[in-house]
Parts: structure tokens; sequence; C-alpha cells
């Protein structure tokens, strides 16, 4: 974590984002342990952190491919229309297909770039053409497909 854009955290709070970032079920004497606080203002800390918003959840991070889910495509998509109801009309739509893992607002030759996943090939091209080319708003779009998850968090 970058502590120059943290804010009033110090050293200690940015080192518990650290590590409940890679292991959020880290017991909080484990956690304590490893960032040199003793339990109890460690957990102070922590409660702190999750009611002021920087910590929003916890969650368990799936195996896409244990799940036959081994499909990574990243779809490029420009909007015939970018005022901001068609912006929300789009936003609200992608959020309901399943299969977009991700969905960013682009500043650049595109509008947004999503990270679909998928079984293959063939379910993706379903997915392009029954869903995503179907969102409101969409004019175009145009894919990259992954050959290698190097690094994700």
């Amino acid at each position: 974590m970058d502590a120059s854009k943290a804010g009033h955290l110090d050293l200690f709070d940015i080192k518990i984002l650290d590590e409940v970032a890679e292991n959020g079920r880290i017991s909080v004497t484990e956690l304590a342990s490893k960032i040199g606080l003793s339990k109890t203002p460690c957990n102070a800390r922590l409660k702190r952190l999750m009611d002021e918003g920087y910590i929003l959840g916890f969650r368990a991070v799936i195996n896409p491919q244990k799940l036959g889910l081994d499909h990574v495509a990243f779809t490029e998509v420009k909007l015939s229309d970018t005022r901001e109801q068609a912006l929300s009309e789009f936003n609200q739509a992608v959020r309901k297909v399943r299969e977009i893992e991700e969905c960013h607002m682009i500043a650049g030759r595109f509008d947004y770039l999503l990270k679909v996943r998928t079984q293959n090939i063939r379910r993706y091209r379903e997915v392009l053409g029954e869903k995503i080319s179907s969102l409101p708003h969409v004019a175009s779009t145009s894919t990259s497909v992954a050959m290698q998850s190097v690094k994700e968090r």
C-alpha cells in the first residue's frame, strides 16, 4: 500500500491492511503478533479501519478453475451515448451479468473494459452475443483473450 495516499493512517494501520488483504481470516492474535502490537490495540485499529471504510468486508476467494471457469476474456466496450443517463443505465445492467467479474470505465479509445470469465470460448461467444452486446447503449466490442494469469489479487 502507498502510505503517501493513505491520509491519516500510520505504519501499523498500513501493516494491518496489508495483512488482512492477504489473509482475511487471520485471527486478531496472529495479526497483532505479525504487526508488532498487542491484541487490544490491534483489534481497536482493525475495528476503526472497518468503521472508517478502509476495509469494506471479507469474502472467500473462490478458485474459478475448480468450477471449470478457465476462460478469461477482456472485452473493450464502446458506447453509442456517453451522457450520464446512458452511463448509469449501462452500469446498472452490467452488474446483473454474472459472467462479468470486473467492469472499469476507461479514459481512452473505448469506454469500458470488462473482465469476463466463462467455461470456454464457445460460452464466451454466447455471453458476448446474448448479454454484453445487448447491454444498454453498446455500439461495439473488441475482445482479447487471456492466455495465462500471472498475478491476480
